[in-house]
């Protein structure tokens, strides 16, 4: 009887303490955050620069693992396979979750049920540049060059399905012109083809072509987003030059797996709210980074990825793009 007494005991209270553990604050250990591409790009800088502030506000290490490879896919796998408790987080561009659905016939997980989105971190935007020394002066120049002699004018970009390479398609169906584009592994490639005079032009994004324009290296002719950038607010938009409709821009954003408890969704986003007002991150990412800081909710994060598979859907089916 003893012996009985002294089991049902221990069990109670082994049932407190895990009910009591359960219940513990969130977070109450490290959180792994997924990063799907190598160390040191845009997003990496990004995830590495809120997760340190994460840290500092929820009191747990948020450490950062970058799991690259497929456009983003593999990592996403990772987050959208992984338990729905909070500990893994995915900070990813929009790649792979609006871009790498409609462009591969097959992918492992699903953008719009295998993930909890927690919030928008950023927005960029690229903007159409030449080498100074190009005889391009103007974006009517490009386009009248383009015309003159269809499927000669080249851009490159950092791969088929890539920002820069859908940015050009947009430009080709609205502006009536045909263009080579040309795929590389890298950006480092792009600039050094650009810079030789072996590329006519790119898209490339405002926060690595800022530098080069300011060292008198590249000239701009017109941004790609809605409205114009704040990193460059003089430089115009397409929109703006005619291009009714032009809007093509990139976010990189925060993701949980789905089910994940919306009391943990909600936590993350408001502490990424009081990250993305502080004055160290603004200059870091916004100033600096060249992008606009957003830090939306879950719903408006949930319907732009709606949205934006729907426009990229359309722009990749219309152009007969496929990567498979």
């Amino acid at each position: 009887m003893k012996s009985k007494l002294t089991l049902s005991i221990a069990a109670c209270a082994l049932a407190a303490w895990t009910g009591a553990s359960a219940q513990q604050p969130y977070p109450n250990k490290p959180v792994k955050v997924i990063v799907p591409y190598v160390a040191g790009g845009a997003a990496d800088i990004t995830a590495r620069t809120i997760s340190q502030k994460l840290a500092d506000g929820l009191g747990q290490p948020f450490v950062v693992e970058n799991r690259p490879g497929a456009n983003g896919g593999v990592g996403a796998e990772v987050v959208a396979k992984a338990p729905a408790d909070g500990y893994t987080l995915l900070i990813a561009a929009s790649g792979p979750i609006v871009i790498n659905p409609v462009l591969y016939r097959k992918i492992a997980y699903d953008p719009l049920t295998d993930f909890a989105p927690i919030s928008q971190i950023t927005r960029f935007q690229y903007a159409i540049v030449v080498r100074e020394a190009s005889p391009i002066r103007s974006l009517q120049d490009l386009i009248a060059a383009a015309k003159a002699n269809p499927g000669t004018l080249s851009y490159g970009s950092t791969g088929i399905g890539g920002g820069g390479h859908l940015a050009g398609v947009l430009f080709e169906q609205l502006s009536g012109t045909k263009l080579i584009h040309v795929p590389y592994k890298g950006g480092a490639a792009v600039w050094s083809d650009l810079l030789g005079g072996q590329l006519s032009f790119t898209f490339e994004a405002l926060v690595t072509a800022a530098p080069m324009m300011k060292a008198g290296k590249l000239r701009a002719f017109a941004s790609t987003g809605g409205q114009r950038s704040s990193t460059l607010p003089q430089l115009p938009t397409l929109a703006e030059m005619g291009f009714t409709g032009y809007d093509i821009t990139q976010f990189q954003g925060m993701l949980a797996p789905a089910k994940t408890d919306p009391a943990i969704v909600d936590r993350l986003h408001r502490e990424l709210q009081k990250i993305g007002k502080a004055p160290d991150v603004v200059k870091r990412l916004g100033e600096d980074g060249g992008n606009e800081l957003i830090m939306n909710s879950p719903a408006e994060f949930a319907n732009l990825i709606r949205s934006e598979l729907l426009m990229y859907g359309k722009l990749i089916k219309d152009a007969g793009i496929t990567a498979d």
